[in-house]
């Protein structure tokens, strides 16, 4: 199994399928637009457009498990992004990362990095272009140091 062999629905509900980015390098992060880290959105909008050229590309899932910190709906979090942040790279359907209704994609890549529970909105993946899990990185972990791993597998 790799990241490639999962679906996920973007926030207009169509599905897509993540096969669609092998070939890239891809930062999949799970998001909150209330969260005192909701901030970090504009490090990896500039992540994300300073190597988009080279292939990369940020995956964002919004999720309320924290705290309720995501209460908004899939429209709302567009909107959110883009006016606060001028998010421009894929975000997807609110999704659960932990427990027993966590969405396959969380449930895989917790188990690709110690089957840890995510502590917090802003954990971060890095994943290569084959769909393999690279690095996972603490929620408080600026997305500029995902870069220093990033450059090895572009």
């Amino acid at each position: 199994m790799t990241v490639a062999d999962y679906t996920v629905k973007d926030l207009n509900g169509e599905d897509v399928q993540l096969s669609d980015y092998i070939g890239k390098p891809m930062l999949i992060v799970n998001t909150a637009s209330q969260c005192g880290l909701a901030s970090q959105l504009k490090d990896l909008e500039e992540i994300y457009q300073d190597y988009k050229d080279k292939g990369f590309v940020v995956l964002g899932f919004p999720c309320n498990q924290f705290m309720n910190q995501e209460p908004l709906d899939s429209g709302e979090i567009a909107e959110f992004c883009q006016l606060n942040y001028n998010v421009s790279f894929p975000m997807f359907e609110k999704v659960k990362v932990n427990v027993g209704e966590a969405h396959p994609l969380f449930k895989y890549l917790k188990e690709e990095t110690g089957n840890k529970m995510i502590k917090w909105n802003y954990t971060k993946f890095l994943v290569d272009q084959n769909g393999e899990v690279v690095n996972r990185y603490a929620p408080t972990t600026k997305p500029a140091k995902v870069i220093e791993d990033l450059v090895t597998i572009i």
